[in-house]
C-alpha cells in the first residue's frame, strides 16, 4: 500500500470538502475510485470531472451511512458489482458546535452515528476482507480536536477521541498482516464544516484542504500510524494534553472556543460533510 497505482479506493463523504479532494488526489496518483456520499448529483459531477482528467475508473454509490442498514446495503452493492476495496478512506463526518444542552439531541446522535458507528461498521466489513486477502489499507479521519476535551464542541471532539484510540489499537492488531491502518488528524481546514451553523473558521489558523490531503496520503504511503497533515502549530497543540493536567487543558480549550464565539454558536442546518 505504498503505491496507489491500480488500487481501488473507497472514499466516504466524497461529495465535497476533504472527501472530494481525497478523490481527486487518489485519481492523480492512479487509483480507481468508489465515491460514497448522500448527494448523488454532487458525486456524479465530481466523477465526471475526475474521468475527464485521469484515466481511472470511478463508481459512485449514493448512501446515507447513518441509516441503520446503510453500510450493509453499501457492502452488498459492492459485492453485486464485484468491487474489492483495497483502500478505505473513512472521511465522512459530522460536527456540532455550541453548548451541548442547547444543541438538538438528534444532531449529536447523528454525529456519533456517522463519526463512530458508520466508521466502525465499514472498517469491520471491509477490513475483514482485506485481512483475508493479506493486503489493504484504512485511513480514518480523526482531528486534533480528539486529543483533548473540547467544551462547545463536546460531542464532535469525543467522537474524534474514539477514532484516535480505535485506530491506534487496530493498527497494532493488524501489524504484520499486510493491512495497514492510519489516523489523520488535521486541524481547522477550509471546508464546509461549519456550514449550517453560526460559527466561522479563523482564516489565519485554517489550512487548505489540498495540502491536508496530499500530506495525509504521503504519510500513509510512508507507513505512518498517525498523520498530522496540518501546519506544525496544530500538531504542537496536541502535545499540551500530554503534559498538562486534563482539567487545565479542558479549561484552556473552553477559553479558546469562547474566544472564537463557539459558546454562542447555534445550529441552522445540516453540518455533515
Amino acid at each position: 500500500m505504498d503505491d496507489y497505482r491500480g488500487i481501488t479506493a473507497l472514499v466516504t463523504g466524497a461529495s465535497k470538502g476533504l472527501g472530494a479532494e481525497y478523490a481527486r488526489d487518489l485519481a492523480r496518483r492512479g487509483a480507481d475510485l468508489v465515491l460514497v456520499a448522500r448527494d448523488g448529483d454532487a458525486l456524479a459531477e465530481l466523477a465526471a470531472e475526475i474521468r475527464a482528467s485521469h484515466p481511472v475508473d470511478v463508481l459512485t454509490l449514493p448512501a446515507d451511512l447513518t441509516d441503520p442498514g446503510g453500510v450493509t446495503r453499501l457492502v452488498a452493492e459492492l459485492d453485486e458489482r464485484d468491487r474489492a476495496v483495497d483502500l478505505l478512506v473513512n472521511n465522512a463526518g459530522a460536527g456540532t458546535v455550541g453548548p451541548f444542552l442547547a444543541t438538538p439531541l438528534d444532531r449529536v446522535v447523528r454525529t456519533v452515528e456517522l463519526n463512530v458507528v458508520a466508521l466502525v461498521r465499514l472498517t469491520h466489513a471491509l477490513g475483514g476482507r482485506m485481512a483475508e486477502r493479506g493486503r489493504g489499507g484504512i485511513i480514518n479521519l480523526g482531528s486534533t480536536a480528539g486529543f483533548q476535551a473540547m467544551p462547545y464542541q463536546a460531542g464532535y471532539a469525543a467522537t474524534k477521541a474514539f477514532v484516535l484510540s480505535f485506530t491506534e489499537a487496530l493498527a497494532e492488531e493488524l501489524r504484520g498482516t499486510g493491512v495497514r491502518v492510519m489516523a489523520a488528524h488535521p486541524g481547522p481546514t477550509a471546508t464546509s464544516f461549519f456550514d449550517g451553523t453560526t460559527a466561522t473558521m479563523v482564516p489565519a489558523l485554517t489550512d487548505a484542504p489540498e495540502g491536508v490531503v496530499t500530506r495525509t496520503l504521503d504519510a500513509f504511503a510512508r507507513g505512518a500510524v498517525n498523520s498530522y497533515p496540518g501546519r506544525p502549530l496544530h500538531r504542537a497543540v496536541t502535545w499540551i494534553a500530554r503534559v498538562l493536567p486534563r482539567t487545565t487543558v479542558t479549561r484552556l480549550a473552553a477559553r479558546l472556543n469562547r474566544s472564537a464565539g463557539h459558546h454562542r454558536a447555534r445550529e441552522l442546518g445540516d453540518a455533515r460533510r
